[in-house]
């Protein structure tokens, strides 16, 4: 079940006290999205599907927040909770939304696409591979020069396995936003 909205904005977003009688807008774009993991059949109830419950066990939660700065960088922020303790997951942003079967969310979003294999990695990609810690959360962040391409980015995958491949144990639906970032 989606437990709470997406919060987001194409053009400008947060505000910030900017000193004695004054406010500065903060430009850029900012996507959070949350929600606790359900099985495939609830995909019409939850954004975040899990595919392997010993992994990532039913009910555990997931955030995750984007803001880009225009004309700047990217950074992308992960947060779970209640997932296998001590386990290491891989994480990316892919291509496409989650579906019933884990290959809906289709390869991983790449700043430069390519086919050849050593352009996958942090640096062309967005990698957010963390270790669950005792209680079985975790976070990462990963921060970039580049924006992300208008549609072509809409997932967060979690892999059994931290590096650049790996069994897909869930998937997270994410409105990630295209604004700003160079080359």
């Amino acid at each position: 079940m989606l437990l709470a909205g997406v919060c987001a904005s194409a053009v400008a977003t947060a505000l910030f006290a900017g000193g004695p009688g004054g406010v500065e807008a903060v430009e850029g774009h900012s996507v959070r999205a949350q929600a606790r993991f359900d099985l495939p059949g609830a995909a019409d109830r939850s954004a975040a599907l899990t595919y392997d419950r010993s992994l990532v066990p039913e009910g555990s939660w997931i955030e995750v927040r984007q803001h880009t700065a225009p004309g700047g960088p990217t950074t992308v922020r992960l947060k779970v909770a209640g997932m296998k303790p001590g386990h290491a997951y891989g994480v990316h942003v892919h291509q496409k939304p989650c579906g019933a079967d884990p290959e809906a969310a289709g390869g991983h979003y790449q700043h430069r696409p390519s086919s050849d294999p050593h352009h996958v990695g942090p640096d062309n990609e967005v990698w957010l591979d963390f270790t669950a810690d005792r209680r079985g959360a975790g976070a990462a962040s990963a921060r970039h020069d580049w924006g992300f391409r208008p549609g072509e980015a809409a997932s967060v995958v979690i892999h059994d396995v931290p590096g650049g491949a790996g069994v897909r144990a869930a998937c997270f639906t994410v409105p990630f936003g295209p604004v700003g970032g160079g080359d």
